[in-house]
């Protein structure tokens, strides 16, 4: 009997520690649930505020930078002129400049991200990655969004746009053509020299004349980096076609007039052999 009590008392004893166990622990538990919560809705939120506090369209900043780039940069570059970082042009003023650096072009079918080395099969699959993986490394604390320039930049011609066919606006246009002349004020001063007053010339244009409603001018009428080369390549072709053509004409020429001279020796009375001599030496 008094084992069988014994037996029980442990019994009950072990089912109350349990329960007290249960008891108290069922705080903790609730506390870390409402803690996980709270942390995934704290991450939820960050993001939803990463998404809302970039309010900008990197594929048309792309295509701000690519116009930049071709229809720009070769004319500085002509110049040796140094664009001031206040200039809304300047290649740092780009919040998604670090990140278009590390993109890595393999072939067609794949890109690979240049921090963490992944691969994607297109472009926009890297994109979403650089804003889900990378978003700390924009930036946003100096950068700004070259989409807002792509008003005055004629973004649209680069990005294979079909416009419609409604009528131009002229106050879209007046808006877009105040825009540009100011990046070229603000970017090409008169006041700093002939190679700044030369660029600001061509920036208007190259891109401010263009907008207006008549269609008299169009964008990027001065030419850009691949029109160069083209001409390049295309006059190094040429030179090469008409440089035998040439000396074909002197050689053509050459005994013409040696054939004259054959003839008017002949009708003179010349000797063989003193026609010879002088055959040989109007040759040399």
């Amino acid at each position: 009997m008094k084992v069988t009590r014994i037996v029980s008392i442990f019994v009950i004893s072990i089912l109350c520690f349990q329960e007290l166990v249960h008891v108290f622990s069922s705080p903790f538990l609730y506390a870390n649930q409402v803690y996980e919560k709270s942390s995934g809705g704290r991450n939820l939120k960050q993001e939803q505020e990463h998404a809302q506090e970039v309010r900008c369209s990197r594929e048309r900043s792309r295509a701000a930078q690519k116009v930049i780039e071709e229809y720009l940069t070769p004319f500085v570059e002509r110049e040796n002129y140094q664009l001031s970082s206040k200039c809304r042009l300047h290649p740092e003023n780009d919040i998604f400049r670090d990140q278009e650096e590390h993109k890595i072009y393999i072939d067609r079918h794949e890109w690979r991200c240049g921090y963490c080395k992944k691969s994607f099969r297109e472009e926009k699959f890297l994109d979403q990655h650089f804003d889900n993986r990378h978003y700390n490394l924009l930036n946003l604390s100096h950068g700004k969004c070259l989409a807002d320039l792509c008003g005055a930049l004629h973004c649209d011609a680069v990005m294979n746009f079909k416009s419609s066919r409604s009528k131009c606006n002229p106050a879209a246009a007046a808006r877009n053509r105040h825009l540009c002349e100011s990046l070229a004020d603000n970017c090409f001063p008169i006041s700093e020299g002939p190679s700044a007053g030369r660029l600001h010339e061509l920036f208007l244009h190259q891109f401010c004349d263009a907008h207006t409603c008549s269609g008299k001018h169009k964008p990027f009428s001065r030419g850009g980096k691949d029109q160069s080369s083209f001409l390049r390549l295309a006059a190094g072709a040429l030179i090469l076609v008409l440089l035998p053509v040439f000396y074909l004409f002197l050689y053509l020429v050459q005994r013409y007039h040696f054939y004259i001279f054959k003839c008017d020796l002949t009708n003179k009375g010349f000797t063989p052999i003193f026609h010879n001599a002088i055959s040989q030496v109007v040759v040399i």
